[in-house]
């Protein structure tokens, strides 16, 4: 009987074993299978139109050793002038205003001076004896030849002609430099007012001209800009300027935005430092556009390398407990979408890219999901769930 009893009670567990056995391979199996879904999700079309997937492919781009420097835009001397009234008086025109465009040659101010009669009346009466002196020259010169009058005779009318010549001139000079044409006095007309002519095309930086005004010799009237040869200064730290090179070219933003879209070139590297340690750096910029004006700040990105990496926009990783993924898509059928989340290791960031380390096995051809990767990180958990 004792026999029998003991042997009941070993079948019983042998069973008892065997059934727990086969519920643990139930379960393995099952989380096995949840393993294997869970890096994937599916979307249908409607779906994948809402989440906004955009897709593109792996980049290789320069995003290591980049230099960071900031600066403002900035006008090359040649580039701006200041116009001023050489002899004084009044301002009998309208002023500019800033930021109005200005074309070589225009009028951009006329003054009255009462010195600017006199010079003009010297020139017409100087002018008047010249041509006197010019003619006695040669009837003294004639008769010299003859020896009919003295050597003394023909020499001091000699100097004197060289003296008038010597006096006009002088006179053509300030005519020019208060801009009254010589020529418009040819007639015998004369002007109280001279104008102020714009030596450059650009645009006007400041303007402190109002009608009426009486300005000195040494007063800014005006200061003109020519935008055409805007470039980039830059301040470079002094352990960086010597990696940077002549015709080298950089990625530059204004303040007020993020987006390194902006390309400009090293044309002149200086030779000395300033009172914080830097280095200035001018950069010829490409396509000078209408908003770019001097004195904006603006930061650039120098890079002082050629090596290459692979790269995507920073918006395309997501990271989910700790670990950083991208999504590559599988399928693209009648049925939806698929696409499986693949681990990946961060490198450097620059610009909104992020340099990506891929798994070996990875297919460089795979298409990525660069716009929308969070949504189907949060598709994906929600299936989990």
């Amino acid at each position: 009987m004792k026999l029998l009893n003991k042997i009941i009670c070993l079948s019983m567990i042998g069973l008892t074993v065997m059934g727990c056995n086969q519920t643990n391979k139930e379960v393995a199996v099952e989380t096995e299978a949840e393993t294997k879904v869970t890096d994937e999700v599916s979307l249908t079309k409607d779906q994948y139109k809402v989440a906004d997937i955009q897709l593109g492919e792996i980049e290789m781009r320069n995003l290591s050793n980049v230099i960071k420097a900031s600066g403002e835009l900035d006008l090359a001397p040649e580039s701006m002038v200041f116009i001023s009234a050489p002899l004084g008086g009044y301002v009998r025109s309208n002023g500019l205003l800033p930021g109005q465009e200005v074309r070589k040659g225009q009028v951009v101010a006329i003054i009255e001076n009462p010195e600017f009669i006199d010079i003009q009346q010297q020139y017409l009466e100087s002018r008047s004896r010249m041509e006197f002196l010019q003619l006695e020259y040669k009837r003294q010169e004639e008769l010299r030849k003859e020896d009919v009058n003295s050597a003394k005779t023909f020499q001091q009318v000699s100097s004197e002609l060289k003296m008038m010549r010597a006096r006009m001139s002088g006179l053509q000079q300030k005519l020019s430099l208060i801009g009254i044409n010589v020529n418009s006095l040819q007639a015998g007309r004369i002007s109280r007012t001279s104008n102020l002519y714009s030596p450059i095309s650009g645009y006007v930086i400041t303007s402190t001209v109002n009608k009426g005004k009486y300005v000195m010799p040494t007063d800014v009237l005006f200061e003109l800009g020519d935008k055409s040869d805007l470039h980039l200064a830059l301040n470079v730290y002094e352990k960086d300027a010597s990696r940077i090179k002549v015709g080298q070219s950089i990625r530059f933003a204004l303040a007020n935005s993020n987006e390194y879209n902006r390309v400009a070139k090293v044309f002149l590297i200086g030779k000395a430092t300033g009172t914080e340690g830097t280095v200035p750096v001018h950069c010829h910029i490409e396509n000078v556009g209408a908003s770019l004006i001097p004195g904006m700040y603006a930061k650039a990105l120098i890079s002082v390398t050629e090596d290459l990496v692979t790269a995507v926009p920073s918006d395309a990783i997501v990271n989910d407990a700790g670990d950083d993924y991208l999504f590559i898509q599988l399928k693209n059928d009648a049925k939806g979408y698929t696409f499986k989340m693949i681990p990946i290791k961060r490198g450097i960031e620059e610009d909104n890219y992020t340099e990506v380390i891929l798994p070996q096995q990875f297919n460089q051809g795979s298409q990525l999901v660069l716009k929308g990767a969070y949504a189907l990180l949060s598709a994906m958990k929600n299936v989990e769930e």
